[in-house]
């Protein structure tokens, strides 16, 4: 653990001490980032965040402050301007944020590194003078990979597409959650390919913010309300140099990029929360006191044992997340391996980044809620902030793919293989379709025959049709 007393200001900090994270996970640059990060918050970022929750304001002011230490370019190497860091500091920023800052904050930094590493993983020149080398500016990039059709499947882009013109692409997207709608400088989007052959046929292009409509006055929400995950809408012109790939790589870039960073990120920040309302938990109830029995809240063993359960559960989950950053650190050679289209790295470790992401929203969704009765009546009110921790943590639950989704992929894979998941929907139900047509009687089997022999014709001639008629 490191040396020094954790401080607020010029304050011992009141949460917990150093003694209780998991330093050795961290490099002693690492340390040095988080200590940045904590200082922070301590000046202006923890005050912004009530602003953000009561004003649903984007928090603009506090990805700026992120952008003057460099932080907008963590993850991008050195040459490009950034400070070159590897998953297990990308985890810890997105939960050092969350704990001691704002937690609409650290999920709009979540979206933003999302869409800096989808661009990362297939770079080009163009694309790394446009939107990479700028983040030092406070340029700040999103994830718009969502469909008001498919919900928390949110990898089929069902109400989406592009096609070829004249050396471009004319892109159509209707996202129904986009972090930083209306206030991102540039979009990654995912649409269906041009000549779409199926859902794993899937194309990615970044989208200038002048070329994207949003309507960030309709956004309100429960919790992380400064984040305004509002509706995009996208159709029009995109130059061709702004595809990120080649044309079809969406499915590999969702799995090997997108994907493994948005659930490193985002379990960090579920991780964070509930830190950081353990730590309000214990500033209160060390402070707390009962005069008629002479004892402080902290000192009634049933608030013990809230505090030592919460916070065992989260070093726990948070242990694990950052045991997966270091899974595909070593895979990735700290973050600097170069991979061509069809070589994975990440995407091998994606089972693991769902079981992660579980975890951490089922422990913030129980943590914030002990803590709340922990802290009684106290912790109920607006102004000890431990409300808008437990507001900001149900997020977790329910934020695509959902922890439904998850438990069901990850059980799923377990008994009846990985191929048995069939997520981007390439594989035929065999048995389904014997268990259904066993139901028909001679009639509805000719029905449905003459039926599928109707669509196959159609089908097979609208392959043989010349391109371009």
């Amino acid at each position: 653990m490191p040396d020094t007393e954790k401080t607020w200001g010029r304050e011992p900090f009141w949460g917990l001490g150093y003694d209780w994270d998991p330093d050795w996970v961290l490099t002693d640059r690492q340390q040095e980032l988080r200590a940045q990060l904590i200082e922070l918050c301590e000046r202006e970022m923890r005050a912004n965040a009530k602003r953000f929750d009561d004003r649903l304001e984007y928090p603009r002011r506090n990805l700026e402050l992120l952008a003057e230490k460099g932080f907008l370019a963590l993850t991008v190497p050195e040459e490009y301007g950034g400070l070159g860091e590897n998953h297990v500091a990308y985890a810890m920023t997105c939960e050092t944020i969350a704990r001691y800052g704002c937690a609409s904050t650290a999920m709009c930094y979540v979206m933003h590194i999302g869409a800096v590493n989808a661009i990362m993983l297939r770079p080009t020149d163009y694309l790394i003078d446009k939107y990479i080398r700028p983040l030092g500016t406070g340029k700040i990039g999103t994830l718009s990979y969502s469909d008001p059709e498919t919900g928390s499947h949110f990898w089929y882009p069902i109400s989406s597409g592009a096609e070829r013109v004249n050396g471009g692409f004319k892109v159509r997207k209707k996202a129904s959650w986009t972090t930083s709608a209306g206030f991102a400088d540039f979009y990654v989007v995912q649409t269906t390919s041009p000549d779409f052959s199926g859902y794993d046929d899937l194309s990615v292009f970044v989208v200038d913010a002048a070329d994207a409509q949003a309507r960030p006055e309709l956004w309100d929400a429960l919790g992380l309300r400064g984040n305004q995950s509002g509706s995009l809408n996208v159709d029009g012109m995109v130059p061709g140099e702004q595809i990120v790939g080649p044309v079809g790589d969406g499915a590999s870039s969702n799995d090997e990029s997108v994907d493994p960073w948005f659930l490193i990120g985002s379990s960090s920040v579920w991780n964070g929360i509930s830190l950081g309302a353990i730590d309000i938990a214990k500033r209160h109830t060390t402070r707390k006191r009962h005069v008629d029995v002479g004892l402080r809240v902290a000192d009634y063993p049933t608030i013990q044992d809230y505090v030592g359960e919460a916070l065992i559960d989260t070093n726990a989950s948070r242990l694990f997340t950052f045991s997966v950053a270091q899974a595909l650190d070593r895979a990735t050679d700290d973050n600097a391996r170069v991979l061509s289209p069809g070589e994975t790295a990440r995407a091998d470790y994606l089972h693991w980044c769902w079981q992660i992401k579980f975890v951490a929203a089922k422990n913030v969704a129980h943590v914030t809620d002990k803590m709340l009765h922990a802290c009684g009546g106290s912790g109920y009110k607006r102004d000890m902030e431990l409300e808008r921790y437990l507001r900001d943590g149900k997020a977790g639950w329910v934020m695509g793919p959902t922890n439904e989704v998850l438990r069901q992929f990850v059980g799923k894979a377990v008994l009846l293989g990985f191929d048995s998941l069939d997520y981007w929907n390439q594989h035929v139900n065999e048995r389904s379709i014997q268990n259904e047509t066993k139901k028909l009687d001679p009639a509805g089997k000719r029905a449905l025959a003459e039926k599928l022999l109707a669509e196959a014709e159609k089908a097979e001639a609208s392959e043989r049709q010349p391109a371009g008629r």
